[in-house]
């Protein structure tokens, strides 16, 4: 009994000081670091191959294409990076002649862009720039290589970089989109896989030539443009065109590289603020500020608003402001979500198992912060997505396509029926804003206010959208033939069908939902559930009637909306992105005019005449654009949603005295409990431990103890 009652007691004890969980070193306490996390593991970071949204906030700071968004500003426009300006198309004819600027696009047989990039721009320390060195035995990240070296940024690297994308061996998500307007790309690709099936190990790219790609001198190089393709420029501020130095693509295939995980799509070389050290990605990927950066400023003009909000308070200033930034592995939310809490994590998202938790409703319908959430100084961000999310019909069917005016009244009265506002309250937590046409808000020609209101579906009252009564969907209804949900000429029933992957159980409340919004019309919706191959077959074949898709912006340019409904793109029999298979040739004459047009008050024009056309034609129902939520805690100041850029880390910066404090305060051991639990525990034994003692004295002296 005895050793059982001490090792009680010192568990007790031992309860009373129990450790602060603080996941970091104590080493790292006060340094400018940026702490967040990633519940996917990056697949590639070789700027060639990345392209999901868990690799950009690895790539957008390691890597600097020529181009890059202004940080503040909105609409979204481009600004120069490592470029010295933003490059304007030269433009020829068939036979090399130079034409004026405004050409018309029929025409033009090829534009050139001529990029110029800044001098004396380094690359990070990194040992593919030490000629000959051996590879380390113990060799399993690259800092485990003893020299590293640098060289300066030239034109080569970005036309190096351009062929990679060439290559069959890397599999580039946009070779294919590329094929089809960089002069000589094809020719390239088709050289390279031959060459690839002859010779292995390292391709010298340097040796093969890319006929629309030249470098014009050690800092100028210039890209050849079938045709005129205005939207190319976005282009240029993704990574796909970054620079890749050729000793970078040699170090990396040289034999036993691969084995050690040694690869590009594991250790990026760029000219960006930081560098990856740290790539494990089942633990930490961990970047650290790049001691070659060239430098930058912080951005001088934004949005109004941006000065009161204090995003312009380090106008001027050299970034980055932070040293590293150091990203952990979270699989679940909930530890995310109370590591944030906590004042581990900088920032967050909103999961729906947390929103009630972090925002609320207000009393004039806005979304705030919780009370807790205040108090722990925490601030909101949010920002409306380039995304899309409606509902579509399919224009080839017989019962809801077409565009004679019985069908255009039919999908009205739909339009109408169907209540966004609910559905966003309901299904997406407030996050979205109903969507009036097929542009969201920071595209160039997206209108706000009275002005960008669907007069098909909404009234403008008491200064804002309110949709049209149930009964003018009725009556629309009626007028296309089905009075009161029944065909006027049989007397059936109206019965449409709706299909979808969706099965899962946690759909079948949407689902519900959505079969309701038709009984407002008396219509029966049919749900027609399959599995996503069969869907995607559906949509192929145009053997479905109506559906749900949707469509994030690759960049901010209404071609790249507004080509989801353009004819020649359809699905049906020609593969496309228009998956409604809407075809109008007065949409698709303004759409060929549009698309190669710069912005300006003449694009605007046309591009409200197109968003008219298909307001009143009604192939969608104009679903919501989603809203981005996100928590910071009051230490991170110069945070911005940008939903275009993917480099944003620079910008930012940390208080990590205030952040230091606030986790002390939020994370002190609780010693009031453990000392009250030990001494109950004490306590309670001690009667027991008494009749025990008592016990075995009883049975040593079962006549008393002597005196």
């Amino acid at each position: 009994m005895r050793p059982v009652f001490f090792l009680l007691v010192l568990l007790a004890l031992s309860a009373c000081t129990g450790p602060v969980d603080d996941p970091y070193p104590a080493s790292e306490r006060g340094q400018s670091i940026y702490y967040s996390a990633f519940s996917e593991p990056p697949k590639h970071l070789d700027p060639a191959r990345s392209y999901s949204s868990n690799e950009t906030p690895f790539t957008g700071q390691i890597y600097e294409p020529p181009l890059q968004y202004q940080y503040l500003k909105r609409p979204y426009q481009l600004v120069p990076l490592t470029a010295t300006a933003v490059p304007k198309p030269s433009y020829y004819d068939a036979g090399g002649h130079l034409l004026a600027a405004s050409a018309p696009a029929a025409k033009i047989a090829e534009s050139v862009y001529e990029i110029h990039i800044r001098p004396g721009i380094r690359y990070q320390p990194h040992p593919a720039f030490v000629t000959n060195q051996p590879i380390p035995d113990d060799a399993q990240a690259i800092p485990d290589f003893p020299e590293q070296a640098t060289r300066e940024l030239t034109a080569d690297d970005y036309v190096y970089e351009i062929k990679r994308l060439a290559s069959p061996r890397l599999q580039s998500p946009i070779a294919g989109l590329m094929s089809g307007y960089i002069v000589g790309f094809s020719d390239l690709s088709k050289k390279l896989d031959a060459a690839a099936k002859t010779e292995k190990g390292w391709l010298d790219l340097r040796r093969f030539k890319l006929a629309g790609v030249e470098t014009v001198d050690r800092y100028t190089y210039r890209i050849h443009i079938k045709g005129k393709y205005p939207q190319f420029v976005y282009w240029l501020a993704m990574a796909f065109f970054a620079p890749v130095p050729w000793q970078a693509d040699a170090f990396y295939s040289r034999p036993g590289m691969a084995e050690r995980n040694l690869t590009l799509d594991n250790w990026p070389v760029g000219t960006g603020p930081y560098m990856l050290t740290v790539n494990q990605p089942n633990r930490q990927m961990r970047l650290v500020r790049n001691p070659n950066f060239h430098g930058e400023t912080y951005p001088s003009e934004g949005e109004p608003g941006d000065k009161a909000a204090g995003l312009l308070k380090d106008a001027g200033k050299p970034m980055p402001f932070i040293d590293q930034a150091v990203y952990s592995r979270e699989s679940e939310t909930i530890p995310y979500w109370n590591k944030f809490l906590q004042g581990y994590y900088d920032a967050s998202g909103i999961s729906s198992d947390n929103f009630d938790q972090a925002v609320r409703t207000g009393t004039a319908g806005n979304v705030e912060l919780t009370p807790e959430m205040k108090a722990k100084g925490i601030r909101l961000r949010t920002a409306v997505e380039t995304s899309d999310y409606y509902i579509g019909f399919n224009m080839l069917d017989p019962v809801v396509g077409g565009l004679d005016d019985r069908h255009r009244k039919l999908r009205q009265a739909i339009s109408i029926a169907i209540d966004e506002e609910e559905y966003i309250a309901i299904f997406a937590n407030g996050r979205g804003i109903p969507a009036q046409g097929p542009l969201p808000p920071g595209i160039f020609g997206y209108r706000a206010g009275k002005a960008g209101v669907n007069p098909e579906v909404y009234d403008w009252v008491d200064g804002r959208a309110r949709r049209k009564p149930i009964e003018v969907a009725r009556r629309l209804l009626a007028e296309a033939g089905y009075p009161d949900g029944r065909d006027a000429v049989t007397g059936k029933p109206l019965v449409l069908n709706f299909d979808t992957s969706a099965r899962g159980p946690d759909d079948k409340a949407r689902l519900d939902w959505l079969r309701k919004q038709f009984r407002k019309l008396n219509v029966e919706l049919v749900i027609r559930s399959t599995d996503y191959n069969r869907f995607q077959d559906k949509m192929r074949d145009g053997s479905e009637e109506i559906f749900e898709w949707g469509w994030n912006a690759d960049y901010p340019d209404p071609e790249n909306f507004m080509f989801l409904l353009y004819g020649p793109n359809r699905k049906v029999g020609a593969g496309g992105e228009n998956a409604a298979n809407y075809e109008n040739p007065d949409f698709d004459k303004l759409f060929v005019e549009m698309k190669d047009m710069d912005n300006g008050p003449q694009r605007q024009a046309i591009i409200d005449r197109m968003v008219s056309i298909v307001r009143v034609d009604a192939p969608w129902v104009f679903g919501f654009h989603p809203k981005n939520f996100g928590l910071l805690h009051g230490w991170v100041s110069n945070a911005k949603p940008n939903l275009m850029a993917n480099n944003g880390l620079k910008y930012l910066r940390i208080d990590a005295a205030a952040r230091e404090r606030a986790r002390d305060r939020w994370n002190r051991p609780d010693w009031i409990g453990p000392i009250l639990l030990g001494l109950l525990m004490i306590l309670g034994l001690v009667p027991a431990w008494w009749a025990w003692r008592r016990k075995q004295e009883a049975a040593v002296y079962p006549n008393g103890r002597a005196g």
